[in-house]
């Protein structure tokens, strides 16, 4: 075997201080020794072997490795990497090896028959550059022996079927995530991953072997060898480190680490133009100023104008710990966040807590959503200086999308430029704590994650109700389609303005090509799934179906602990006070609870709150109620339907908030609840409660789900907290909600002995006062137009179906004074509507024009007609947004389709018109109909009051647009009963619409016109009608199609019947299903005047769809009223006997709340005669019916303010 040069073994053992026997290289090509195995003699200062000898030897080498730096120039040869399928090979994987074979006790070392032992050379890591390297040797052999164990892992591509085998991780430095027991690959930084303070400098004893592997991973990434150079520069290094403790690498080498780091980063896609990192040194820098202009040459380079290029500036080393250089931003350029007194946050609430920390140490703020926040800069340990970055050299992308031109409103804009600034960057020992870099961004990093986080800036759901999506629904996947078009938008925006930006899926194909590089380059390529995989489109992208691992691998860019939280303070006075640094809203809530519980958080009494809901609104005075009610104690909340019965017993406080439905029910959400509720006959543990009811003084069972509820508890033997609470959508439902809770709250905190619960603070929510400001309204020109549609389902979260009006024909005869219409709408071509009988329609209608012109004509600064104007509100630190409760629209089009403006005005509203009223008479009379509860309600159920009607009784108020738009309630839906089957007539929705007309004053007042159906009766055919479908689960025919019916229905309560005998018509003619017998029980006034589908009844008996038909009279000339409960007393006793204890039958009521009340009684009578029952077995035996869903109520019945006489009605329960 050839001898290795006598002038380099002369040159690497005098640098060791050792001398040496002689060296035999394996292989007979000295041009190729950089890459054949070696193996040496150890010297003859090490002791011969006297007991265990793999102990020993490991201590010997362990020696000569200290001794004879050199040696690890060597490296062996390795196979080349293969790509083909293999089987059975990763069964050392379990085996936890270690980065130098050399430290495993199971592998053979050597042959103790040889009189001179001969150790294998650890191989360092496999060279660096790229195409230029092999992968690294697996462990230690002897010279005659060779390892059968594959130490690679395979890596497969579930996709395509291929696999990698990954031997670079052998190198990897240290463990970062896996455990035993538990994977923390998902953790954001894992105790692997962050580098922290250090008291002292890097021993030399830790820094040698550091640095020595380095520079061999340096010279190894050279395609020619250059053995001179490396020796010397190891004798250089060593030198180094033996004379001043530390060593300094050359500016090649510098370069080489940066972007060897970024080459190793696993949690970054874009590595694929590492190569092309642009490496600035300021290593020289002494003081923050300079710093800071490094940097701004830096912001200014890597902006480019647009085209973005990779680069990082490396400041000093870490020394001693005590001298650190840093950057203390997160990034170089980013966003302020201001936690305002609310609690909320204005701009980005990630910059919560550095924003503060820049305001204390004397940055002036600006409160704006998109301020830069300034540089933070420390050098050589000195305390942090601060400087503003130039706008100039800040290159801002305002956002815009293609095809929706309201996202402009949403006023978004981001930075071009993605500057990571607080990492270290450690190689050989080595540790640069300032070293910020950037490349260039991944859309998603700013439309996903910095746009639609709920702890960033969280636009997700605005931007779904701009779109129109039901954004109360989870199963439209509404966040789905709304996350898309904010993408779209970004990616739009940055290349509008040639701003260099990636797509995620360009990106992940990217990234996919360089790891098969790497893997052909280096035999791995350390990856971490978690973040190389986009934060959406999941599996559609190609890095979903690659698996990887993830290590860590010399030079690597470490994440460090906070500087602010390290730093120790030369100038004290300058040291921002704890106490006064706000954190995140999630921070400052959990800091809240401690500083307030912290002893007693385990003990604290428990409360659940529990709501049901149609439209939204109790939803969101649940989470009020909540919020509130987490200051003192362990708050959770649910839905009703989420909330499990049996918890009852073991609650402390239960807190109810719910709405009432039809004939005083309960929402669709609360109706399993409400049975559950009902199932309890006594509660073995005392509990406490109070109830919240929401609803309508319109409707005779208004808040009656909520008394209800009320009740039963009581009679369960609940305590009751305080009385009921009624929010009326009339008269400030806001108002009284506040009242109570605190109210509760308040009494909560007294019975419960809270400690400290004077001083508890309230949310601003329940202590602001309800005052017009003008000053924080605004009305500014917007250039867009208004698609109705989607406004609409915007304001509303539906799914808002555009349909038209097809057919209308008045159903009553000409001799009648009033109108029944029959409706058909049908929908565009190729677009499909689906409903079920007995279902709901909400209609969207709009105001009359007279009403909407005579109300512009009382505004002092109305806009032009056809001008489209936007609602804007001043938030806190001055800057103007978008109002989000209705879209830019001409102010016609708000007051016709958008704003309530027939309702009577809630006192709230009379409360902030009587600022803007100039008589004093005037401002008198408001004062007291907003203050007097009683004078109020006399005055609104006499006049009924529009706002129009309002203002001409208070000539002097000036109102404005502003006032108009921001005070006036929303217009909300009408819901009619389906009157067709959409298997009968696809594409269409035929409704029937009593056309209401009504005076005030007790009849000597002005006409009054229903809004819905006097709209649906005056628009034009082919007019667009927009409507969205509700279903109503337990008006529904019966499952059983044999099962028979009896429906009840006067008046348009036929409705819904319409549609059940057209299905039943459809079954029979088109299926060949025939249902059971279905009897219609009708009423209405005379039978020449009002019998509306008296043929298409008679022709549905002809054929067999009907099997009786009863009608009621109540106006007959020269007969007694007979209305349709005495038509079942009458003739029906028998029939409903049968059907309902026989037949296991159906009965279907339809119509007004006093008729349905009247037709219960009137069945629970009749059944306790025929069997025999006392009224509270009645009242069970029909409770067991509805149970059954055997007995259905589709009720309706607003209250018209001539019919209101007598004073409040005495709510009864309806368990």
């Amino acid at each position: 075997m050839p001898e290795v040069p006598a002038e380099l073994w002369e040159r690497g053992t005098k640098a060791a201080g050792v001398t040496h026997r002689r060296m035999a290289i394996q292989g007979s090509n000295p041009e190729e020794f950089s890459e054949d195995f070696r193996f040496v003699h150890l010297p003859a200062e090490f002791p011969p072997h006297t007991g265990d000898f793999s102990t020993e030897l490991k201590s010997h080498v362990e020696r000569y490795k200290m001794m004879c730096p050199w040696q690890f120039v060597f490296k062996p040869r390795a196979a080349k990497n293969q790509f083909s399928e293999e089987h059975d090979i990763n069964n050392n994987v379990e085996k936890h090896w270690k980065i130098h074979g050399l430290e495993n006790d199971d592998t053979k070392l050597c042959d103790v028959s040889k009189k001179q032992t001969e150790v294998l050379l650890t191989p360092s890591s496999a060279k660096a550059g790229g195409g230029r390297e092999n992968p690294p040797s697996n462990g230690i052999k002897t010279s005659n022996q060779i390892s059968g164990c594959p130490r690679h892992v395979k890596v497969r591509n579930l996709e395509n079927g291929s696999s990698f085998l990954d031997t670079l991780h052998l190198t990897a430095k240290e463990v970062i995530n896996c455990r035993t027991k538990a994977c923390q690959g998902a953790l954001m930084t894992p105790k692997g991953l962050v580098k922290g303070s250090r008291d002292g400098p890097v021993p030399p004893q830790e820094l040698l072997p550091q640095a020595i592997d380095f520079v061999k991973q340096y010279y190894s990434s050279f395609k020619e060898p250059k053995i001179e150079e490396h020796l010397a520069r190891l004798e250089t290094v060593t030198k180094e480190i033996e004379t001043t403790g530390t060593y300094q690498l050359s500016k090649d080498e510098l370069i080489f680490a940066a972007k060897q780091a970024w080459r190793n980063a696993p949690r970054c896609i874009g590595r694929i133009q590492w190569s092309n990192l642009q490496v600035f040194d300021a290593r020289d820098c002494k003081t923050a100023k300079e710093m800071f202009e490094h940097l701004c040459r830096h912001i200014q380079y890597a902006t480019n104008n647009g085209n973005i290029r990779s680069a990082i500036t490396v400041f000093p080393q870490r020394t001693d710990g005590k001298h650190d250089f840093r950057v203390w931003n997160s990034q170089l350029v980013r966003y302020a966040g201001y936690q305002m007194p609310d609690g909320s946050v204005v701009g980005d609430p990630a910059s919560v807590e550095f924003t503060q920390l820049c305001i204390e140490l004397g940055w002036k703020p600006k409160y704006g959503r998109f301020d830069v926040v300034p540089l933070v800069l420390q050098a050589n340990g000195q305390d942090p200086e601060i400087f503003e970055i130039p706008p100039e050299i800040v290159l801002e992308v305002p956002m815009e999308h293609p095809k929706y031109e309201w996202f402009k409103e949403l006023d978004l804009k981001w930075y071009a430029l993605p500057a990571v600034a607080n990492m270290l960057l450690e190689v050989g020992g080595l540790e640069f704590t300032a070293c910020p870099f950037n490349g260039w961004y991944m859309g998603t990093e700013i439309g996903v994650r910095d746009f639609c986080d709920v702890q960033r800036y969280n636009i997700l759901q605005e931007v779904g109700r701009r779109m129109g999506l039901e954004t109360n629904k989870l199963s439209s996947l509404w966040k789905d389609r709304a996350v898309v078009e904010i993408n779209v938008a970004v990616l739009y925006s940055f290349q509008k303005r040639n701003v260099t930006i990636m797509d995620h899926h360009s990106a992940a194909e990217s990234f996919m090509k360089y790891m098969q590089s790497e893997y052909r380059a280096r035999g791995g390529c350390p990856a971490d799934w978690v973040w190389i995989v986009p934060p959406m489109s999941g599996s559609i992208t190609p890095v979903f179906h690659q698996e990887m691992l993830n290590y860590v691998l010399t030079p690597f860019y470490y994440y460090q602990v906070d500087a602010w939280k390290t730093h120790i303070w030369h100038d004290e006075t300058r040291r921002p006070k704890k106490k006064e640094i706000k954190f995140s809203i999630l921070a400052k809530a959990v800091l809240f609870a401690s500083s307030l519980m912290r002893r007693t958080m385990a003990t604290r009494p428990k409360v659940t709150v529990v709501y049901a809901t149609e439209t939204g609104k109790s939803e969101t005075l649940a989470h009020n109620l909540c919020s509130l009610f987490n200051r003192a104690f362990s708050t959770k909340i649910l839905c009703m339907d989420e909330y499990n019965i049996s918890d009852l017993e073991e609650e402390t406080l239960l807190l109810v908030v719910t709405s009432t439905f039809g004939n005083g029910d309960s929402p669709n959400n609360g109706k399993t609840l409400k049975n559950s509720l009902l199932n309890l006959k006594v509660l073995r543990k005392k509990i406490r409660y109070a109830v919240f009811g929401l609803g309508s003084s319109m409707y005779p069972e208004f808040c009656a789900f909520a008394h209800d509820i009320d009740q039963k508890l009581a009679q369960l033997g609940a305590a009751q907290l305080t009385a009921i609470g009624e929010g009326d959508e009339l008269n400030g439902q806001e108002e009284a909600f506040r009242t109570w809770a605190v109210g509760a709250f308040k009494t909560a905190c007294d019975i419960f002995n809270i400690r400290g619960r004077t001083s508890i603070q309230l949310p601003e929510l329940y202590t602001r006062a309800d005052r017009w400001d003008p000053k924080s309204y605004r009305v500014v020109h917007d250039p867009q137009t208004m698609d109705l549609t989607k406004a609409l389902a915007n304001i509303h979260a539906k799914d808002v179906i555009p349909m038209k009006l097809k057919f209308r024909r008045n159903l009553q005869s000409i001799k009648s004074s009033r109108a029944t219409i029959l409706v058909k709408l049908s929908c565009e071509a190729g677009r499909e509507v689906r409903y079920l009988p007995g279902e709901h329609i909400g209609i969207f209608p709009g105001n009359q024009p007279q009403l909407v012109s005579g109300l512009i004509a009382h505004v002092k600064d109305a806009p032009p007609a056809g001008q489209t104007v936007r609602l804007e509100t001043c938030k806190a630190g001055g800057y103007w947004t978008s109002d989000r409760k209705i879209p830019a629209c001409t102010l016609p089009e708000a007051l016709t389709y958008l704003l309530d403006i027939t309702t009577p005005p809630s006192q709230q509203l009379l409360r902030n018109l009587s600022q803007l009223v100039t008589a004093e008479g005037d401002k008198q009379r408001l004062q007291v109909l907003c203050q007097s509860t009683e004078e109020y309600n006399k005055w609104k159920f006499h006049n009924s009051p529009n706002i129009l009607e309002v203002l001409e009784e208070f000539p002097s108020a000036e109102v404005s647009t502003a006032f108009l738009l921001a005070q006036l309630p929303l217009l909300k839906p009408r819901y009619y009963s389906v009157s067709s089957s959409c298997d009968m007539t696809p594409g269409e929705i035929h409704l029937t619409v009593a056309v209401v007309r009504y005076r005030t004053r007790d009849g000597q007042g002005p006409l009054h016109h229903g809004v819905c159906s006097t709209w649906l009766n005056t628009i034009a055919l082919n007019d667009v009608v927009p409507c969205f479908i509700r279903s109503a689960n337990e008006f529904q025919l019966p499952e059983e199609p044999s099962k028979p019916c009896i429906l009840i229905g006067p008046g348009t309560g036929i409705a819904p019947f319409r549609s059940f005998w057209l299905q039943r018509l459809c079954d029979m003619e088109k299926k060949g299903i025939k249902g059971g017998d279905m009897t219609l029980l009708f009423g209405c006034r005379q039978p020449d005047v009002d019998h509306i589908y008296k043929e298409e009844t008679e022709e549905m008996k002809r054929k067999g769809v009907l099997k009786d038909i009863y009608t009621a009279y109540s106006r007959q000339p020269g007969q007694a009223k007979v209305y349709v409960q005495d038509i079942l007393q009458s003739k029906l006793e028998t029939k409903v006997y049968d059907l309902v204890h026989k037949e296991e039958g159906h009965l279907y009521v339809c119509g007004d709340v006093r008729m349905a009340r009247d037709v219960a009684q009137t069945l629970k009578g009749m059944l306790a005669k025929k069997l025999n029952l006392s009224e509270q077995q009645a009242e069970e035996y029909f409770f067991q019916l509805k149970s059954q869903k055997r007995y259905h109520e589709d009720i309706f019945g607003a209250v018209f303010p001539a019919e209101v006489k007598s004073g409040p009605r005495t709510n009864q329960p309806t368990f």
